[in-house]
């Protein structure tokens, strides 16, 4: 394949598609990793790349840089970009019009021909789905650099990837883009090179990678601060049951899902209350930043416009409300980008690559809850305008939200699936496919089925940022002056600066708690029924689920048999004298169960 002789020198002080948003201190050269991808790519001259940047370090910069300089040379003279949503399409449009590279996004398979005023075209891996040999032939036609955005979405469905592969086969270029590859199924990703681990296990293999570590260090992405609630949750089962169980604690799968559903609900106390929280913490930040916003990603559009009803109570001010199966919601993204307005509700709308580059303020109160659509969602609020900006994300404490959430500068790659290992393990491909149908219809959905939420409690429970957590333990009611002190932490500060400020916060607390007065021993503190009845609760339901890991029956016909033995009605109304005589009824049967 045809060169720049050596004597001709790489351009490294391309202007980025947006100037004003590039790193601290770089505009309006590249920055340094785009720099250094750029250097390698045109020194190796691969038919294929694999770049891996995390969220906000700016891929679409880096790739338009490319496709400019490979037409200036005339190794290609089309681009064609893939992408996963009709709102990239236009960003990518956008975005290469700044660049000087003119693309349609309204090109359809069946369309034909474009406008000659186009030298790309921006597509949707459902569209190349839908008609690959049609965009085959368009390849075939031309000497074309494919751009796959968030090529992990290409092994979404095994029709994505086959249609992408069928495609776009014939490309003289092809370069894949991806903040976040990690997956872990049996589709691998088109033109993705895989290389057996340590383990046996095939994973992606990079051909650059810029880790969110790295940008953090080089200041092109914010550090985040994670907010986390938890609160007292209770509800009702399809078998009648009324369980009551603290969000974060140890919990099954089941009662875990159960209890941020509850803690979800729009008509509970738990969501007003952290969304009031993140609008205070907005408002701190807007003292620094004074057109920064805040996004609410919601479970569904119900429960979306549920919130910003909620959150035009708060703040006096309507909500952008952007919903995927809406023809204006594109138009709404790009309002609420050029506004100073407070809030935007979404789906699934802006969870991925969507730039609004002034969102601060994040609330996750979406029931999904897999590592992958978590560093997309995370990745909305992380782009790096000023130095010194840092986000504030809120969510439920439940441990696998903050487990990702510690794991932030964790580097993942795409996992295919099982290693056979030998001959006789001829059915491991099927037992990974049937792993995969038992994980995606668990008990939960069957429970949920007649899920009915009673009532939620939001308390503020801890901080994670840089690797560690700051906070009270679940401790602090909403509102308190122990809340505020890391609600009202400024809106601009170095990570170091932050890391300082907490500590200093969580040391204030504990020199405060040892310095108060100890209650006089003989003391009786006054306990009201309601607290006295949510203690109870709390521990029959603790013991009903140690019960079901020592035996095994379910929590359903547990309670039901505990309701027979003792009489009285479900736990969530039963008297405090009922609920004695259950938690009396259960240490018996473990006694007997363990003699």
């Amino acid at each position: 394949m045809t060169g720049r002789p050596e004597a001709d020198p790489l351009p490294i002080a391309l202007t980025p598609a947006w100037p004003e948003r590039a790193a601290w201190g770089t505009a309006p050269s590249l920055r340094a990793w785009q720099t250094a991808a750029m250097r390698q790519y045109f020194e190796q001259h691969p038919r294929d790349f694999l770049a891996v940047a995390t969220p906000g370090a700016g891929k679409t910069t880096f790739a338009l840089s490319v496709a400019a300089e490979l037409l200036g040379r005339r190794i290609v003279d089309r681009i064609t970009v893939v992408a996963p949503t009709e709102h990239l399409k236009l960003q990518w449009a956008e975005a290469a019009a700044r660049a000087g590279i003119p693309i349609d996004p309204t090109y359809a398979a069946g369309k034909g021909k474009t406008s000659q005023d186009f030298v790309g075209i921006a597509v949707t891996y459902a569209g190349v789905a839908v008609n690959p040999l049609a965009m085959r032939i368009r390849t075939e036609r031309f000497k074309t650099l494919v751009i796959l955005d968030e090529v992990h979405h290409a092994g979404d469905a095994m029709s994505w990837g086959e249609g992408v592969r069928e495609a776009f086969e014939p490309a003289t270029r092809r370069l894949a883009l991806t903040g976040t590859p990690f997956r872990s199924d049996i589709n691998p990703i088109p033109f993705v090179t895989y290389a057996p681990g340590d383990d046996g296990v095939p994973r992606s293999v990079a051909d650059f990678t810029y880790g969110y570590a790295h940008a953090l260090a080089d200041h092109v992405v914010r550090p985040v601060l994670f907010m986390a609630y938890s609160g007292e949750m209770s509800w009702r089962t399809r078998a009648g049951d009324e369980i009551a169980a603290r969000l974060g604690e140890p919990l099954t799968k089941d009662l875990t899902a159960q209890a941020l559903r509850t803690a979800l609900d729009p008509s509970g106390s738990w969501i007003p209350s952290v969304l009031a929280a993140a609008d205070s913490r907005l408002t701190e930040v807007r003292r620094h930043v004074p057109d920064a916003g805040g996004l609410v990603i919601a479970s569904d559009q119900d429960t979306a416009r549920s919130y910003a009803k909620t959150l035009k109570q708060i703040t006096g001010e309507p909500a952008t409300v952007v919903l995927s199966d809406e023809k204006a919601s594109s138009k709404k993204i790009s309002e609420f980008t050029d506004s100073d307005r407070r809030w935007m509700v979404a789906v699934r709308m802006v969870s991925e690559g969507v730039d609004v580059p002034r969102l601060a303020v994040g609330v996750y109160a979406t029931r999904t809850s897999t590592p992958l659509f978590f560093a997309q969602a995370v990745g909305r609020f992380v782009r790096a305008r000023t130095r010194g900006e840092t986000a504030s994300v809120f969510l439920p404490s439940v441990p696998a939200l903050l487990g990702f959430a510690s794991e932030m500068e964790v580097e993942r790659d795409h996992v295919l699936g099982r290693r056979i290992s030998d001959e006789g393990d001829i059915f491991a491909a099927e037992n990974d496919l049937l792993a995969q149908a038992n994980a995606g219809e668990s008990a939960s959905d069957e429970l949920e089925a007649s899920f009915e939420a009673l009532g939620s409690e939001a308390r503020f429970d801890r901080v994670l940022f840089d690797g560690g957590e700051f906070g009270h333990a679940g401790e602090v009611h909403v509102g308190s002056e122990e809340e505020m002190d890391f609600l009202g932490i400024p809106g601009l500060l170095e990570p170091g600066q932050m890391r300082e400020l907490l500590q200093q916060r969580q040391s204030d607390r504990a020199r405060k708690q040892k310095a108060a007065p100890k209650p006089e021993p003989d003391t009786v503190a006054e306990v009201t029924t309601h607290e006295q009845l949510a203690v109870l609760r709390r521990e029959l339901n603790g013991l009903v689920a140690a019960w079901f890991h020592r035996t095994g029956q379910a929590h359903g016909i547990t309670h039901a048999a505990l309701r027979k033995e003792c009489g009285g009605p479900a736990a969530a109304v039963a008297t405090a004298e009922q609920l004695h005589a259950r938690i009396d009824k259960v240490r018996e049967w473990a006694v007997r169960k363990s003699s």
